[in-house]
């Protein structure tokens, strides 16, 4: 569904844009995701409403097909990605899951703000894109997902999540119609 409205306390929440992450091989550029994540940074900082830049330095613990190798991570894997110009009022979460909520202040730091809206982008979308919106609409927030501003290892997965998951959890829409949103 096509986003239709932006509550007047929305986050903007960032997801994985890192050097480590952003230099993995994406269905779409990395680079074009960053600059379409900046460019949503822009407008809502441009309108005093919050940024959330979310990095990941690790895994859960349980087991899975995929081997975690944490310890031969690039000394800049988590490092935010210049072109998102982090700001000291940006709120920067650090997470261990796929999810942004799970094992972090990123409720809280919401809810101290008045947020009711957030409005999602980033890498990977059927991991921790998908998992932040779940979580989002679990913990009974509104949810938006810049579709453009997206990617995924894996083209199937990022299809499924843009084109049957995240529509069922979230409105989704355009960088461009999102920015409009905000007025």
């Amino acid at each position: 569904m096509s986003a239709t409205t932006l509550d007047p306390k929305t986050a903007l929440v960032l997801i994985d844009l890192q050097k480590g992450i952003t230099a993995l091989p994406t269905v779409h550029p990395a680079d074009e995701i960053v600059a379409r994540g900046a460019e949503l940074a822009a407008a809502f900082r441009a309108r005093g409403l919050p940024v959330v830049l979310v990095r990941v330095v690790g895994a859960a613990p349980g087991r899975t097909e995929t081997r975690h190798r944490s310890g031969e991570m690039p000394a800049d894997f988590a490092e935010l990605r210049p072109e998102l110009d982090r700001r000291d009022s940006d709120i920067v979460v650090t997470k261990h899951t796929w999810g942004a909520f799970h094992g972090t202040d990123l409720d809280l730091q919401l809810r101290r703000r008045g947020v009711t809206q957030v409005v999602l982008a980033g890498i990977a979308t059927g991991m921790g894109v998908e998992s932040t919106a779940r979580a989002a609409h679990e913990h009974g927030y509104h949810v938006t997902v810049a579709t453009d501003a997206v990617t995924d290892l894996d083209p199937e997965v990022h299809r499924i999540s843009v084109e049957k998951v995240l529509p069922r959890l979230a409105e989704t829409d355009t960088t461009e119609a999102i920015i409009r949103l905000l007025g």
